[in-house]
C-alpha cells in the first residue's frame, strides 16, 4: 500500500480547517439508536446538504436528488442504488462535518456520472474501485476532506473509471470506501471482507426494501438492503441521472459557481457519447475522392450528358504515441479499425511511430490493395513529441489528405496549425490546441 497513500498520510496535506461546534466528532460510546439519536444524526446530514447548496450549487443539487434513508446493519458506512442515499448512523456519528459533506458528494457523483450503467462485463469488485477511485482525487482537490484512510490515488487523478480499471492490480487488497447496489453479478470469487465494506456476497439473498421516509423513525424501522436494479431500471435512471448532471450544471453556472475540475468532467460527460470507431468512419468518408463528373463524354455514347461516378486514391499518414500511455491492446484495435475503414477508401497509409522522436523503423507504407499490419515493434517509451510527425511530413514531396494521431494528448504540440487536416483520437481528457478531436473513451 506504499504507493496508495491514505488521507492521514503526510504525503496529503487537507487545507487548514477552523475548528467550530459543527466540527466536533462525538466521542464514540455505546449508545442506543434511538429517535431523538436518528433524528439528530439526520440533521447533520440535512445541514451538510444545505450548506452545500449554498457553497456548491452544483454538488448540492446532485446530492438533493437522492433521499437520505437510514440503513441496518447490512450497511457499513455508506451506499447508493441510484435511487437513494443509505448510511449506517453510527458511521455518520463519528464523521466530522466536512467528512460528511465528502461521503453525500461521492455517492452523488456515483449515481450522475452513471457508474451503474457503465461496468459492462467487468469485474464487479474491480469496477467498484475504479469508480471509487476516479471520484476521490477530484474531491480532494476541490478541497474536500475524506474519511481517514479512505485511499486517495493521485496517480489517477483526472482519469475516468474505463481508463483505471485496467491499471487495477487484480491482487489488490482493497475495499471499496461505500457499497454500489446496483446488480448481484459479482463476475469474481471474491469475498467479503471482514470489515463489511464489499457488497457482491450481501446481494445473494436481497431482502425487500422497507418503508422509510424522511419522517420520524426508530430504530426498528432502519431500512434493509434494497432489492438490485433490474436492467429497464438501469437504463432509465442512466437517463434521468444525465438530466440531473445536465440541470444541476445550468444552475451552477447561473449563480456563477461552475468552474475548476467539475467544469471539465460536465463537459466530457454531457457531450454526446458516439463510439469512436463510428466518428473515424464519417471523417475518413468525408476524405474519400468519389464525386460525380459532368464532363461531355465520348460521342459513341451519344449526346446525353450523365454523371458518372469517378474515384480516386487518398493518402492518410497515421500516427501512433509510443510514449507508453497507450496499451498494445489499444493499439491492435486503433489498427484493425483504419484497416477495416482503409479497404472501402482506396486509401494508401503510411504509418509512423513516435514517442519524443520517430521510430528509427518508420515508416511502415500501405498501398490501397495491401492490408495495414501491426509492425512487429514500434520502440518508444520515453516523452511525448508531436513535432517530430508533422516535421516528417513537411519533408515530403507531396502533402497528405489527412493526418490521424493516436495518443493521450500530453506531449508537445507544434505552434502553427499545418495546412492539411489532422484529428486527434484522444485516450483521456487533454484538449487539442487544433485539429479535430475524437474521444476515445
Amino acid at each position: 500500500m506504499d504507493k496508495y497513500p491514505t488521507w492521514k498520510d503526510n504525503t496529503i496535506k487537507p487545507e487548514p480547517v477552523r475548528v467550530v461546534g459543527e466540527d466536533v466528532v462525538p466521542t464514540q460510546e455505546k449508545y442506543t439508536l434511538n429517535t431523538e439519536a436518528l433524528e439528530a444524526i439526520k440533521a447533520r446530514l440535512t445541514k451538510a446538504r444545505t450548506q452545500l447548496i449554498l457553497d456548491k450549487p452544483f454538488l448540492g443539487n446532485l446530492v438533493l436528488r437522492l433521499p437520505l434513508v437510514a440503513a441496518d446493519s447490512w450497511c457499513k458506512t455508506s451506499a447508493t442504488d441510484a435511487k437513494s442515499f443509505y448510511y449506517n448512523p453510527e458511521f455518520i456519528d463519528s464523521l466530522n462535518n466536512h467528512q460528511i459533506k465528502f461521503v453525500l458528494i461521492h455517492e452523488a457523483l456515483h449515481c450522475a456520472l452513471t457508474h451503474f450503467a457503465r461496468r459492462g462485463n467487468r469485474t464487479k469488485h474491480k469496477w467498484d474501485l475504479a469508480c471509487d477511485f476516479a471520484i476521490n482525487p477530484l474531491l480532494v482537490k476541490e478541497g474536500f476532506h475524506p474519511p481517514i484512510d479512505v485511499p486517495i490515488f493521485q496517480q489517477y487523478s483526472g482519469m475516468i473509471a474505463e481508463e483505471i480499471y485496467p491499471m487495477i492490480d487484480d491482487n489488490l487488497n482493497q475495499e471499496p470506501m461505500d457499497q454500489h447496489l446496483y446488480d448481484d453479478q459479482a463476475n469474481d470469487d471474491s469475498k467479503q471482507s471482514d470489515g463489511g465494506m464489499r457488497e457482491d456476497q450481501l446481494q445473494q439473498d436481497p431482502k425487500p426494501e422497507s418503508k422509510v421516509n424522511e419522517g420520524n423513525q426508530g430504530a426498528s424501522s432502519l431500512a434493509k438492503q434494497p432489492a438490485t436494479l433490474r436492467p429497464d431500471e438501469i437504463e432509465k435512471l442512466a437517463s434521468e441521472w444525465q438530466k440531473n448532471l445536465a440541470s444541476s450544471a445550468q444552475l451552477a453556472q447561473q449563480a456563477g459557481k461552475l468552474d475548476g475540475e467539475f467544469a471539465k468532467l460536465i463537459d466530457f460527460f454531457l457531450q454526446p457519447q458516439v463510439s469512436w470507431q463510428s466518428l473515424l468512419a464519417q471523417y475518413m468518408s468525408a476524405f474519400a475522392r468519389d464525386d460525380f463528373s459532368y464532363s461531355r463524354p465520348s460521342r459513341r455514347t451519344g449526346e446525353a450528358i450523365l454523371p458518372a461516378l469517378k474515384s480516386h486514391q487518398i493518402d492518410i499518414i497515421v500516427a501512433i504515441d509510443t510514449s507508453g500511455s497507450i496499451s498494445q491492446e489499444e493499439v491492435n484495435e486503433f489498427v484493425s479499425e483504419v484497416s477495416a475503414i482503409k479497404s472501402n477508401l482506396r486509401a494508401s497509409i503510411t504509418l509512423l511511430a513516435c514517442d519524443d522522436k520517430l521510430s528509427e523503423h518508420s515508416p511502415w507504407c500501405f498501398e490501397a490493395w495491401d492490408e495495414l499490419q501491426f509492425p512487429a515493434a514500434l520502440g518508444g517509451g520515453k516523452g511525448t513529441n508531436f513535432n517530430p510527425v508533422f516535421d516528417y511530413i513537411d519533408t515530403q514531396d507531396s502533402a497528405c489528405d489527412v493526418v490521424i494521431y493516436f495518443t493521450d494528448a500530453k506531449g508537445v504540440f507544434p505552434k502553427a496549425e499545418p495546412n492539411y487536416p489532422v484529428m486527434w483520437l484522444i485516450k483521456g481528457k487533454e484538449q487539442t490546441p487544433w485539429g479535430t478531436r475524437i474521444q476515445l473513451n
